[in-house]
């Protein structure tokens, strides 16, 4: 199972990465903690799976692409 992995915004310089790959995962909570080594999650962090929003304990598939990132702000 190979799943892509995207980090936005101010995740992206948090963790240090834009994207990875994540192998044997079953969940998004699965590939945050691959994906970050286990990283504390920040708050209100927001997740998508194939462009959906999701929750962090919906299922994954081989070839989905799985998106962090902040919540959205605007002015």
């Amino acid at each position: 199972m190979s799943i892509q992995v995207k980090f936005f915004a101010s995740l992206r310089e948090k963790i240090g990465i834009s994207e990875a790959k994540v192998e044997n995962a079953t969940t998004a909570r699965d590939v945050w903690n691959i994906a970050t080594n286990n990283a504390k999650q920040p708050d209100n962090l927001l997740v998508a799976i194939n462009l959906d929003y999701a929750k962090f304990d919906d299922a994954i598939n081989d070839g989905d692409e799985i998106a962090f990132f902040p919540p959205v702000t605007g002015g």
